[in-house]
């Protein structure tokens, strides 16, 4: 990747089976050796329970699909507890695996790692069962409630508690232990003063498509459709208080691409999608901008620089595959998901269809 300041020292591309490469895949989450990732064009999530080395490799388990070749919605069937529509985010801790399952409206939990292609789920979030997948149960323009999704994107987990980027109902929620059974009630709520709210100002996750959790407790909201990162120093201020911090935004009010600019600035955003803390700092998916920032601490202020960058020669640049037709090994196409385990990076690179491995620096 081009780099500023040697925040890399290589990198490597994947992209999948051979046979069944990847298509859009929205989310790539790495941990004690095993990689997930969402292949969320093709509507499955493939397993690889030790890292691939090379550009192709097959996978050990396929999950949303009767078969590891097929890609139809919902295995071309009604849902159940084995179907997946539009897969995103992920998270695991190498024993239990977590899996938005967007377009669906709900969230699937398997309490033991899969180890069989098509693998049933053990737990549904935010339906009363499998075979429901109503946005918020009842439809379109009904009203959210503490147990119910509406296109959720993001999950996070710390081991206990589970976070859910609610994205369609524009909050999120918070469980403070992984559930266990289906349906659910939500502990909390962040972004609404109530679990039937569904108007919004600009004070709140507008679009919120990611939740993270440090190691320190600070919780980061990437807010897409305001282009910005809302940062809390304390997760559990979020129940009642505003972001300390905004990443992209000069202000709360402020919500232009780029601050209204036509080339992006190391202190702009453009339809951010995910964010990422690590050691003292945090990376920052700059999706639209076909970049990844890093900020090596977190921001104390409104509308700070970033530090560096993955993705493009300057903090100026901001086209896909920086300003070449073709893909390439030194750039981005729309990256939206981030993951770091020790000192390895993983990109899903949507736009170009592939994950990225990164060694970091440092």
């Amino acid at each position: 990747m081009i780099v500023e300041k040697k925040l890399i020292r290589e990198n490597r591309i994947f992209q999948g089976s051979k046979d069944n490469p990847f298509l859009a895949p929205r989310a790539a989450f790495f941990i004690g050796g095993r990689l997930m990732v969402s292949d969320t064009g093709q509507n499955r999530v493939f397993i690889w329970n030790e890292l691939p080395e090379s550009t192709f490799a097959e996978p050990d388990v396929v999950l949303g699909q009767s078969a590891p070749e097929r890609t139809g919605r919902n295995a071309g069937k009604d849902v159940d507890a084995s179907t997946m529509m539009y897969p995103s985010g992920l998270w695991s801790d190498g024993r239990r695996l977590i899996v938005a399952d967007a377009w669906n409206h709900r969230v699937l939990i398997w309490h033991d790692f899969p180890s069989r292609h098509g693998q049933e789920a053990d737990v549904v979030v935010g339906q009363p069962d499998f075979n429901n997948n109503l946005p918020n149960v009842e439809g379109i323009g009904k009203a959210p409630s503490a147990k119910t999704l509406n296109w959720p994107y993001g999950v996070f987990s710390d081991g206990q508690s589970l976070w859910i980027a609610d994205t369609g109902n524009r909050r999120v929620l918070y469980y403070e232990k992984i559930p266990t059974t289906s349906y659910v009630a939500a502990d909390g709520v962040i972004g609404k003063n109530s679990f039937e709210e569904r108007d919004y100002d600009h004070y709140q996750p507008i679009w919120p498509y990611s939740v993270k959790i440090s190691a320190k407790g600070q919780m980061a909201i990437t807010d897409t459709q305001y282009y910005r990162v809302l940062i809390w120093n304390r997760w559990k201020d979020g129940f009642n208080r505003k972001a300390d911090v905004i990443i992209g935004q000069p202000d709360f009010e402020s919500n232009g691409q780029n601050q209204y600019r036509f080339f992006p600035d190391a202190h702009t955003l453009n339809w951010c999608y995910d964010s990422c803390f690590y050691k003292d700092g945090i990376w920052v998916a700059d999706t639209g901008n076909s970049r990844v920032l890093w900020f090596e601490k977190i921001p104390e202020t409104n509308n700070q620089p970033a530090t560096g960058l993955i993705g493009q020669k300057d903090f100026h640049t901001g086209s896909e595959n920086a300003d070449s037709i073709r893909t390439t090994q030194n750039s981005y196409y729309w990256p939206f998901f981030i993951c770091v385990d020790g000192d390895l990076m993983v990109v899903a690179d949507t736009g170009n269809h592939r994950v990225v491995f990164n060694r970091l620096n440092f």
